[in-house]
């Protein structure tokens, strides 16, 4: 890739790529195809080989770290996914046992207010009949 560099205008138009000398590059406007035109005057074609053999080889590699790092993505959102719903099911579970317990002991509640009420009420009323005399 060190060997390559760009040069424009004298190929095909659209951003031509052009190694060191003899091949040049364009893409082709209906697909991800690339043309190749070998151009036997210029360079060592077996450099300019070696050379795409390399490029072919780090893209192999791009490829492949990509796909385990994509993998690796996967595994950890399956096990997120796997911990919310464990922790959405325990979360259901005590507010089934909460509502059960509100119910099972609200109207021991309202009885223990009710009670209370009277009993400061009775404790004002004797309150404010003994402090008159």
């Amino acid at each position: 890739m060190a060997s390559s560099s760009r040069r424009g205008g004298d190929f095909y138009g659209a951003a031509p790529y052009r190694s060191r000398e003899g091949l040049s590059t364009r893409q082709v406007a209906s697909s991800d195809e690339i043309q190749l035109r070998i151009d036997p005057m210029h360079g060592d074609l077996d450099d300019e080989i070696t050379g795409l053999h390399k490029q072919v080889k780090l893209l192999r590699n791009v490829a492949q770290e990509i796909e385990s790092e994509a993998k690796f993505q996967n595994d950890f959102l399956n096990q997120l996914q796997m911990t919310l719903i464990k922790a959405q099911a325990g979360v259901k579970n005590n507010m089934r046992r909460l509502n059960k317990s509100i119910i099972q002991q609200g109207s021991n509640h309202v009885i223990h207010v009710v009670l209370f009420a009277l009993l400061c009420f009775t404790i004002v009323y004797f309150w404010s009949k003994f402090s008159r005399r």
